[in-house]
């Protein structure tokens, strides 16, 4: 199997890990935390790279909202989270970098976008101030963030994380 199909499949794993661990969320606020996209988008980062990142982050989210499993506010956090922290990763090659990636792209940036999606497109969040978002979309980002860099961490100690990364790249 060359390289571009292992990505492919890999990548489309990560997606359906994704719709699938929207089973696993928890409301504050008014969003929905699901920590599984966030730790797919670190793992993403660290091991397909920007551009699968950014697309497994998309499709999840169009299909989570397909399937009644997520909202709008899925797009903006996902997306910004997973370019921002691949974009550190390849710069830097330190997972730590991948991890702080996600958590402001997605915590901070995308929380700030997900006010103009919630108030002009849904219709929803006209009395609540912009950051809002900010605190739940943290909140989820750190968990399933924080989870990835371990793990990452711990196949890099192994030895096992350059293998993988030398088998997709």
């Amino acid at each position: 199997m060359n390289k571009n199909s292992k990505k492919l499949v890999l990548a489309s794993l990560l997606c359906g890990l994704c719709v699938v661990g929207s089973f696993i969320t928890f409301p504050v606020l008014a969003s929905k935390c699901a920590p599984v996209q966030h730790f797919v988008n670190v793992m993403c980062a660290v091991l397909l790279g920007r551009y699968y990142g950014v697309s497994v982050a998309f499709s999840a989210s169009v299909l989570r909202n397909i399937l009644g499993l997520g909202s709008l506010l899925a797009f903006p956090g996902s997306m910004i989270g997973a370019f921002l922290s691949s974009t550190l990763y390849s710069k830097t090659k330190s997972v730590t970098a991948a991890v702080v990636g996600e958590i402001v792209g997605t915590g901070i940036i995308g929380g700030l976008l997900a006010y103009p999606v919630a108030t002009l497109i849904m219709g929803k969040g006209g009395e609540l101030a912009f950051y809002v978002y900010v605190t739940p979309f943290l909140i989820s980002t750190v968990a399933g963030s924080v989870i990835a860099g371990i793990l990452a961490i711990s196949l890099d100690k192994m030895g096992v994380l350059p293998k993988m990364q030398e088998e997709l790249r």
